[in-house]
């Protein structure tokens, strides 16, 4: 298994207390209940310490699933079937995995992941890779050259390597070893010399690294199926159901880059309406566009724009931000957030001032996204972390804030229910939509194991084993 972060009660305390000061004045530290603010109040430091190593090894490890999201405007979930079954046989050469159709959201195909292969022959020659490229890798990316961060002296095309993350950040660039903590993430095939690598002539591009031996087989996703498909997370699908836009409305992306449920959106209104997309990075703004046109959705209309500042006096007539109020049939908001849901991710970095930032942030855009909102539109709320802060207390304060909103039940419901601690009931906690990776052990996965199960439970692991993340879903009744 990959290794884990262990840091003893400390880190619990640093992870648990990113929930800002009791109001009354307690200290953060007064009690058990008060500090572990990502779990339920009732919990002691011993189960508070289990749960929280639980959950930095199931981040550690990719979800059980590959997750694929058929471009419906397109191509059938039947016809991307039976390519990608095709295409697997080809990259696992001549193994066939099984692929699912998920039963609630159709749209959906799932692809079981075979890991952690604990039989692999480490290579004399390494190369080393950032955080981010290693997280990838694990999920079944080859490795491009931007994300070489070291190679052995004598390194060539063609060599065989073995492939590791340095999840420290210590290794620097051009490095010719590295004894600093790293992962093993499997054997490869290098394309480039490590001359070529690190070359000042010219930064290269591409791949560097063709994976051949992960310690996770799943597969690489580069240039196939480009326009049929989308590599999402399942709850990344889920929540643009729910949000269930309609052909002919007008909705708002809010904070929409890459564009995965934007285009997704404009899909399942069959490209009908309009879908407005925002995102503060000029660069950002640009891959939803790519991403539009690679899937054909021509009702997509892309802007940047800080979502704080969206709302405001209509100046050029363009059709773009700011806009007026009450001017959108549904919006999501899938807000900036901490990203402590993030899988597979084998290191923080996250100051806690960092992580305090999201809550206040979150919720000028919630604030905005309401005015913004038709009466009887809908709210939805998301974000890809686990956190108290940014997520049910988020909730409890827009009730609060906002009388006109009214909490509503979801469809599709596949997660698992709201955590206690909010001060929300427990209907309202029914309400809400949250995914949590580590409530259930971590398996190895071989091929046998796969082709045995039954696919009612395999479809049960794909609803658990995934990214955490948290969806909360609003109707406006009236104008504020």
């Amino acid at each position: 298994m990959l290794s884990l972060r262990k840091g003893g009660l400390g880190s619990v305390w640093w992870f648990c207390r990113l929930r800002p000061k009791p109001r009354d004045g307690r200290s953060c530290t007064s009690d058990t209940s008060y500090l572990c603010d990502w779990m339920t109040t009732a919990l002691g430091v011993q189960e508070a310490e289990r749960k929280f190593e639980a959950l930095l090894n199931h981040l550690s490890h990719p979800p059980a699933f590959t997750t694929v999201r058929v471009n419906t405007h397109l191509v059938s979930v039947k016809h991307v079937k039976d390519l990608l079954l095709e295409e697997i046989h080809k990259q696992f050469n001549g193994l066939s995995v099984p692929i699912l159709q998920h039963p609630d959201v159709q749209d959906v195909l799932l692809i079981p992941v075979i890991g952690p292969r604990n039989n692999i022959n480490k290579q004399p020659l390494e190369v080393i890779v950032g955080a981010h490229c290693g997280n990838a890798v694990l999920r079944g990316a080859h490795v491009y050259v931007p994300g070489i961060m070291s190679a052995s002296k004598f390194m060539k095309a063609g060599d065989v390597v073995s492939v590791y993350s340095d999840i420290e950040g210590k290794c620097k660039k051009g490095a010719k070893e590295f004894s600093g903590k790293k992962v093993f993430l499997g054997n490869g095939i290098s394309e480039l010399s490590r001359n070529e690598i690190f070359s000042l002539n010219s930064p290269l591009k591409g791949i560097g690294i063709r994976m051949t031996e992960p310690v996770y087989l799943s597969p690489s996703f580069d240039n196939v199926l480009s326009s049929s498909l989308f590599l999402q997370n399942l709850p990344s699908v889920v929540v643009s159901h729910v949000l269930n836009p309609q052909p002919g409305e007008k909705i708002l992306d809010m904070c929409a880059a890459p564009g995965g449920k934007t285009t997704h959106i404009a899909a399942l209104m069959r490209d009908q309406g309009e879908v407005i997309a925002m995102d503060k990075i000029p660069s950002k703004v640009e891959k939803i566009k790519q991403n539009a046109a690679l899937l054909q959705l021509n009702c997509i209309r892309a802007f940047c724009c800080n979502g704080t500042k969206a709302l405001g006096k209509i100046e050029d007539g363009q059709g773009g931000p700011p806009f007026s109020p009450e001017s959108f049939d549904r919006i999501l908001l899938d807000a900036p957030c901490s990203g402590m849901g993030q899988r597979p991710n084998m290191t923080y970095t996250w100051t806690l001032k960092e992580v305090m930032s999201y809550q206040p942030l979150q919720r000028k855009l919630f604030t905005v996204a309401v005015q913004l909102l038709k009466p009887g539109g809908v709210l939805v709320y998301s974000t890809c972390t686990i956190t108290l802060a940014e997520n049910e207390e988020q909730v409890a304060w827009a009730l609060t804030a906002f009388p006109c909103l009214q909490l509503q039940s979801q469809e599709p419901h596949i997660g698992g229910e709201g955590m206690m601690g909010a001060g929300l009931s427990l209907e309202q906690l029914k309400q809400l939509q949250r995914f949590d990776p580590s409530i259930i052990p971590l398996k190895s996965t071989d091929i046998t194991s796969i082709r045995e199960a039954r696919r009612e439970d395999m479809i049960w692991l794909a609803n658990k084993d995934c990214i955490g993340f948290f969806i909360a879903k609003f109707v406006k009744r009236e104008s504020i």
